[in-house]
């Protein structure tokens, strides 16, 4: 599949997508199977497996946004890696797929009044994403050696724990899913949805960079874009479904005088932000064979804390491994005992997003019932590694400070789940969209990502996305019978 640029002018079609990642691609799919004519603007290219090398450092520059080194500004700054290109973040993440928490959907009803988002409403639209991703739970054999010690220290605490289910196909375990998934097991939008999407008649076209939705008489008209070499293309439609991502979603809303009646567009930006430790161990683990995202502990989740696998080839661990010098030098020529385990903390943060320039700032910082559940998960993974055995548990904190009396600025956090900055709210002045993911006040602008989620999870998002986009699809699917 080579998407081409057509030349700059216009396009007239029923529906423009904006974005090619977990929202966009579904919406497509969905629409252009029944019938519409759809457009896709995807700002990044299309990525072809057969360049993935299994280097992480080549695989980030050229599979995310500013080589994965996009940072948050605050206490701590927040490494933010978000993927760029068909497929967006699908094509760069673990694959990991959890539903929606019952408690997260009840808490959107009594708090932002979003009664349709039901279990019941949404049960149908996961199962059609997760048939269409394969989603099934990883096997323990799959799984590999560094998921296995951190079950046996879950067993032996008598901790909650479980094997993930992923969206993956003939999996072998190569260990590099957040590098490019050199074998295509992993089923990403950008080999499920965009070629269905394409098969039906949608045009998909890579490189344009929208730059503004026109709407007139309160109902969206057209989108702008910008084609690499410079040149312009308008698409002239009616309903237009924005897609962009959490992060670059409101600085195009803005760019457009959309979104901005509540004073939320920008705001309410959640991370689940997150960090790591490492385990040498008397085994050998060779934590690069196998899903590395494969076994989770949720003994602690109803506290905002959750353990998830995190493991990656030596390359990456020479990273990430907190240790310097002959020490670092030391314990890197034992890798085959190193295990790694993350830790993600449900956030109640709240940060905002805003251009700068020709570019996001972004601004996030900590507050103190996120570093107390840091504090506390730090100790929790600690002891979740020396139940399973290890000679040395490494944490990313500075020498000599414990993870009770490690600041906020003292963390070291990434994070992979941006959400709520175009919020979802049935009320108008608390929200972007309603509840149907409509933009509030304007007919035909709908957005279909991780900015509508109005709350942190607690899990990954990107089944949660999908599934809210193909229950927008069946709704725009039956507004155009009804026409």
């Amino acid at each position: 599949m080579s998407p081409a640029h057509p030349p700059s002018g216009a396009i007239e079609a029923d529906v423009c997508v904006i974005g090619a990642g977990a929202g966009g691609a579904v919406v497509a799919a969905e629409l252009a199977e029944a019938g519409a004519r759809v457009v896709v603007l995807e700002q990044g290219p299309h990525h072809h497996a057969d360049s993935f090398s299994a280097r992480p450092l080549q695989m980030m520059s050229t599979l995310y946004r500013d080589g994965g080194h996009g940072m948050t500004l605050g206490s701590p700054p927040i490494l933010l890696p978000l993927g760029r290109g068909v497929g967006g973040t699908t094509l760069v993440n673990s694959g990991t797929c959890f539903r929606t928490p019952p408690g997260i959907l009840e808490r959107w009803r009594e708090e932002y009044g979003l009664e349709q988002l039901t279990e019941p409403e949404l049960d149908p639209c996961f199962e059609r994403v997760e048939k269409a991703l394969s989603v099934a739970e990883v096997t323990p054999q799959l799984a590999g050696g560094n998921a296995a010690v951190a079950r046996r220290g879950a067993e032996r605490l008598g901790w909650s724990s479980g094997y993930l289910r992923r969206n993956a196909r003939g999996c072998v375990g190569s260990g590099v899913c957040a590098f490019g998934c050199p074998t295509s097991a992993k089923q990403h939008t950008g080999i499920t949805y965009i070629p269905r999407a394409k098969a039906a008649g949608a045009r998909i076209i890579t490189g344009a960079d929208a730059r503004h939705v026109a709407v007139a008489r309160g109902r969206a008209q057209a989108v702008h874009a910008r084609l690499e070499g410079g040149a312009h293309l308008e698409v002239r439609a009616a309903d237009v479904v924005v897609a962009a991502g959490t992060i670059h979603t409101p600085l195009l809303l803005a760019r457009s005088g959309l979104g901005g009646r509540s004073g939320e567009l920008g705001g309410n930006l959640a991370l689940h932000p997150a960090t790591a430790g490492f385990a040498l161990m008397d085994e050998i683990v060779d934590m690069a064979k196998g899903v590395p995202q494969s076994f989770y502990v949720d003994e602690f989740a109803a506290e905002g804390i959750m353990f998830e696998g995190v493991a990656g080839p030596p390359s990456y661990v020479a990273m990430s491994l907190p240790l310097s010098g002959q020490r670092h030098a030391k314990v890197m020529a034992r890798y085959r005992n190193l295990a790694q385990f993350g830790l993600m903390v449900s956030d109640s943060s709240r940060g905002r997003v805003r251009l700068q320039g020709a570019r996001p700032l972004i601004r996030y910082d900590l507050n103190a019932e996120d570093l107390r559940r840091f504090r506390v998960g730090l100790e929790r993974l600690r002891e979740l590694f020396q139940a399973a055995g290890a000679r040395e548990v490494f944490l990313p904190l500075p020498t000599g400070v414990s993870p009770g009396r490690v600041t906020a600025r003292q963390l070291k956090l990434m994070a992979f789940h941006p959400l709520g900055t175009a919020r979802a709210h049935a009320d108008p002045e608390r929200g972007v969209v309603d509840g149907n993911l409509a933009l509030h006040g304007v007919r035909g602008v709908h957005i279909a990502d991780g900015s509508v989620i109005p709350s942190s999870l607690g899990v990954n998002p990107q089944i949660t996305i999908m599934a809210l986009a193909t229950r927008l699809a069946f709704n725009l699917i039956e507004d155009q019978n009804k026409t």
